[in-house]
């Protein structure tokens, strides 16, 4: 989404008439998109700041700008804490950049209402046969960990027409994979008629986005294991285009902490999920999210997360070690478990997946594989790089 966010930020600068630079000393405006899903983005973050506010001092005619999540989460402190910044807006004020930038004004603004979708801007994309689709933004689901929702806002879903009207310009213009965005996919379309427009579920936007001719791709993330339904999983088995991969985050296979981290599912229902992904596409390749060291757990519970991983057998899966966010209610929760013990977990982790990926990767020896070609290897640029439908 943070990417997506990035190409729209990229499309309205140049329509506003500016050019990238290769160097930030270059820079007649240097501006941040940020993430604050992890305490690592934002140290990182806070340390490339600080250089921007070097080469500010350097030229004050500078316009230091910070967009995203992370400018969300601390909007009544960041221009207390770093005076240098000149804009600050949040993910659904994207678009407000640009009328600072062609107002007359001297004064710092900060933008932080949940007023508009970053799909109604104008795009710059990375590659020219790929495109994001921002299907829906923010998130109703109360994750005790997670600080989206207060980043990003409730709910809400693009009107249909108006996604297919996007895609059919994005095929016309050589698009041939799309990635549908959200923070929740699979729980698109409920709040359409309310808000007035036609209802339509994320099953029935896969098969309108599947209908569209030149789209030979189609990817989407991220789903909740919650509204992972029998609809969605015939449209994976029926639309050509739908791409054998789902990613299905498990975050942990202890009940007791999926109920701590309030992810309204537990163990067996989440492997009811994966046993129904099997059934309708057998061949899908599975991919997770876990984290390491929750507060409160146990070397049980840690044991059932790998009971888990070893039973699915997951293609990948990205795994981390619990960063408390500010505002969220596992920050206060007590049981923090000690740093070592979290990396000494995370390691016997990440054996058992690598080895369960190794060990489902074999079925695709000795089979010719579709690969959409995304340009040079980053190891070795004599060589070209790019995916399977299976996201390998």
């Amino acid at each position: 989404m943070n990417e997506h966010d990035s190409e729209r930020m990229k499309g309205m600068l140049s329509g506003l008439g500016y050019a990238e630079v290769a160097e930030r000393a270059e820079a007649d405006l240097i501006l941040f998109n940020t993430c604050s899903i992890r305490e690592s983005a934002d140290s990182r973050f806070i340390a490339h700041l600080g250089e921007a506010k070097r080469l500010k001092s350097e030229d004050p005619e500078r316009i230091v700008g910070v967009g995203g999540c992370w400018a969300q989460s601390v909007k009544d402190e960041v221009f207390g804490r770093f005076p240098f910044v000149d804009v600050a807006f949040g993910p659904g004020q994207i678009h407000k950049l640009a009328e600072f930038l062609t107002s007359d004004s001297l004064t710092a603004q900060g933008y932080f209402e949940f007023e508009d979708f970053a799909g109604h801007l104008p795009a710059q994309r990375e590659r020219p046969f790929q495109a994001w689709l921002q299907i829906s933004q923010g998130c109703n689901c109360v994750c005790s960990y997670c600080i989206v929702p207060s980043t990003r806002g409730r709910e809400q879903s693009r009107p249909s027409h108006e996604l297919i009207a996007e895609v059919e310009a994005l095929a016309a213009d050589g698009v041939r994979e799309v990635t549908l965005l959200g923070q929740n996919v699979n729980s698109y379309g409920r709040d359409l008629a309310g808000r007035g427009f036609e209802r339509c579920t994320f099953a029935e936007l896969l098969r309108a986005v599947d209908a569209i001719v030149g789209i030979d791709r189609i990817r989407y993330t991220s789903p909740h294991p919650k509204d992972m339904k029998e609809d969605v999983l015939a449209a994976h088995a029926e639309c050509e285009s739908v791409c054998e991969h789902i990613h299905l985050p498990l975050q942990s296979g202890a009940s007791r902490i999926l109920k701590a981290m309030r992810r309204t599912y537990d163990r067996d229902r989440y492997m009811a999920r994966v046993a129904m992904i099997r059934e309708h596409v057998p061949d899908a390749a599975i991919t997770t999210d876990i984290i390491v060291g929750f507060p409160g757990e146990t070397e049980e519970d840690f044991a059932e997360t790998l009971e888990v991983v070893e039973e699915v057998g997951y293609d990948s899966a990205f795994t981390f070690i619990f960063s408390p966010r500010r505002g969220t209610a596992a920050a206060e929760m007590d049981g923090m478990v000690p740093h070592p013990v979290k990396v000494e977990r995370m390691e016997r982790l990440v054996e058992v997946v690598q080895r369960r990926a190794r060990a489902r990767a074999e079925r695709f020896v000795g089979r010719p594989l579709e690969v959409l070609v995304e340009g040079p290897s980053r190891t070795d640029p004599t060589r070209l790089r790019g995916r399977s439908r299976h996201n390998k």
